[in-house]
């Protein structure tokens, strides 16, 4: 990408240009990112509830990096690099599950308390002035912010609490259950697209009733003219007041079901989590975007409900709506969208900046832009 390619003045989002394509597409940019967001920032990781039990883990991969989160005897969460101190090699592949007694290297046997430590390496009496206090495993920095799980692989981060102040604060007063959650599913889907493409869909409410049938219907359940898009620095909210007039939602009958709030909640973190609820389920999903090559995403759906009462079904049909038909349309636009910008036609367009029209504004788009921009431009 040539300098005048990688130069953008965002100064003025209603008459300047947009972030040009090469950002979307560009090898150099992508490495940059990594090196700059990526290795830096916050990744969610999971539910605190998920390590209530010792030997409880989750595996958060982060590029080539790998951090296992797990619960202590003490029912502390601990957090290590995944990767055994003698000659590095992988301890643990899958995603979740429960560690029995002690983390065990399938390579030469070496073993781990589930506070790090090293308990046992076999033969090692033989080594000249070896400390297995020495070789326990490398820990990695973690927080819990409103009730889930983060890390990071940067010991000088701001804390999430103070990157995100207020955020925890506007969760709760839309997820009352946060504190009391399971997870019922995971969906992990790859998508031909930039993380960037991917996110900028997601902050923008123009296309609700302009693109596919899907996106018409959600903004059917919502009042759509009371949907507002609101960036907060390095969080933001996008939240539409429900449609009082609803009577079914996702195939179901709204009277009678449980649910977290009335409203289309929707928050995200810098720079790729989610977290948002459909109107009138009773239930908080994660959306994060994991960038894997410049053109290549894994989009993870994480789906949370109370764990104290029973799951309604329209609850449930909302999950499945999501996992069959909102995700699909999305994913179909982020694949042409990607595409598109590949196209010797197109190099800069124009963000819709519509003060009157905050619903169908793409002012948020624009701000995400400009964080990622002075992220590895400034």
């Amino acid at each position: 990408m040539s300098t005048m390619e990688m130069n953008w003045d965002y100064s003025d989002p209603a008459t300047g240009l947009s972030l040009p394509a090469p950002y979307f597409y560009d090898s150099q940019v992508f490495e940059d990112e990594k090196q700059r967001i990526f290795l830096k920032c916050w990744h969610l990781v999971g539910h605190v509830n998920e390590f209530r039990e010792a030997g409880n883990f989750i595996c958060q991969d982060i590029f080539e990096q790998s951090v296992i989160v797990v619960a202590g005897r003490d029912g502390q969460i601990n957090a290590f690099h995944n990767a055994c101190r003698h000659r590095g090699n992988r301890l643990i592949n899958e995603r979740r599950g429960k560690i029995p007694a002690v983390l065990r290297c399938g390579y030469h046997s070496w073993c781990y308390g589930l506070d790090g430590s090293l308990r046992s390496a076999p033969r090692s009496d033989c080594l000249k002035d070896f400390d297995k206090t020495l070789y326990g495993l490398k820990p990695v920095r973690h927080e819990i912010f409103a009730g889930f799980v983060y890390v990071t692989l940067d010991d000088s981060a701001e804390p999430v609490a103070k990157m995100a102040a207020g955020a925890e604060a506007e969760m709760r007063h839309y997820l009352p259950d946060l504190d009391r959650l399971k997870l019922v599913e995971e969906v992990d889907v790859i998508v031909p697209a930039n993380w960037k493409v991917i996110q900028e869909n997601s902050i923008e409410g123009y296309h609700f009733d302009l693109s596919g049938p899907v996106h018409k219907r959600i903004a059917e359940l919502i009042d759509f003219s009371g949907y507002r898009l609101t960036p907060h620095g390095k969080w933001w909210t996008y939240i539409g007041p429900p449609n009082a007039d609803a009577k079914t939602a996702y195939g179901e009958p709204i009277a009678g079901a449980t649910r977290q709030t009335d409203s289309f909640f929707n928050i995200g973190l810098w720079p790729n989590t989610t977290l948002y609820c459909f109107p009138f389920t009773d239930m908080v999903g994660t959306f994060i975007m994991i960038p894997l090559e410049p053109e290549k995403s894994l989009l993870r759906f994480g789906y949370y409900v109370p764990e104290h009462r029973p799951t309604p079904q329209l609850t449930k049909a909302a999950i499945d709506w999501m996992n069959r038909e909102l995700g699909p349309e999305d994913i179909s636009l982020n694949v042409t969208n990607q595409k598109g910008l590949r196209s010797f036609g197109f190099q800069q367009g124009r963000y819709l900046i519509d003060p009157e029209h905050p619903n169908q504004s793409e002012h948020l788009v624009h701000h995400f832009h400009k964080l990622c921009y002075q992220a590895i431009r400034e």
